[in-house]
């Protein structure tokens, strides 16, 4: 019999993981809270329902059934530290607490690392977030790890159709904050879902860090991008200590996945901003 998978999220990651692990012949299941979300992925090869997680009664609404894996992407919307605490803490506990998979993954994020010394960070550093959202993913993830299950450390994602600095810098609005000396570490949309399917296949289990090869500090960042843009270098401004879950500089490693096999389709920030710029 195929292996099913259930997946929490419908978003940037949860999508396109849900179309990999489909398209791989996968019995897959996913829910979404949104009702415009779900309408429009009702022609998908995948099963596709309208749930919202944090709430424990509307579990009863789908067909009682197990999963050989349960993948919690959900995204809190931007929410505050209340938000996050019900998408992600609770939602993790209803999700386990219904379903009791084989293998539980939670696609948390590398926020969680506090570090602003730009050191080499991997799954063995501290990892202990001053910020109460950054705090609340911690949480999750040793309710996750607890279980026995598996926690994916994603970097900053971008893809086509998101990229936060590439935006802001188009539109005039970006700042490169202090000297620009601020080290950024990024995850192509493409490798966090390759990544995540590697793990899951490989039934491997506890943290790993998934990043690209090279983080970079934010000046170079915007040096390369201007250069293939044609656009001037933004100014220069304070750091940005107000962020959602901290103000960090850190380098994160990927050497933990990468021993296992794994290997980025978009090695740098280069090829994968390359591929959005066309």
């Amino acid at each position: 019999m195929p292996k099913s998978i259930f997946i929490a999220g419908c978003g940037f990651i949860g999508l396109p993981l849900a179309r990999s692990f489909a398209s791989a012949g996968w019995q897959t299941y996913a829910i979404t809270a949104s009702e415009l979300t779900a309408s429009n992925l009702q022609n998908e090869t995948f099963r596709v329902h309208l749930m919202d997680l944090t709430d424990r009664a509307s579990f009863r609404r789908l067909p009682l059934r197990s999963f050989d894996i349960v993948v919690h992407c959900a995204s809190s919307r931007r929410g505050d530290a209340t938000a996050y605490e019900a998408v992600y803490l609770h939602g993790a506990q209803n999700l386990l607490d219904h379903y009791q998979p084989e293998n539980f993954v939670l696609a948390g994020s590398t926020s969680v690392y506090a570090q602003t010394d730009g050191s080499w960070v991997d799954e063995q550093s501290p990892a202990v977030p001053s910020r109460e959202t950054a705090k609340i993913l911690r949480k999750t993830e040793e309710l996750v790890l607890a279980y026995g299950g598996l926690v994916t450390r994603l970097a900053g994602l971008y893809g086509p159709g998101r990229c936060v600095p590439l935006q802001k810098l188009l539109s005039g609005e970006a700042v490169i904050e202090g000297e620009g000396e601020r080290v950024m570490n990024m995850l192509n949309q493409v490798d966090a879902v390759n990544a995540m399917r590697f793990l899951v296949e490989n039934d491997t289990r506890g943290i790993f860090n998934v990043v690209d090869n090279e983080p970079v500090r934010q000046r170079d960042w915007f040096l390369w991008v201007c250069k293939q843009t044609g656009k001037p270098l933004p100014p220069y401004g304070p750091r940005d200590l107000e962020r959602k879950r901290g103000w960090t500089s850190k380098r994160v490693s990927n050497q933990k996945l990468r021993s296992l096999g794994w290997t980025p389709r978009f090695p740098t920030f280069r090829e994968g901003i390359g591929a959005i710029l066309g």
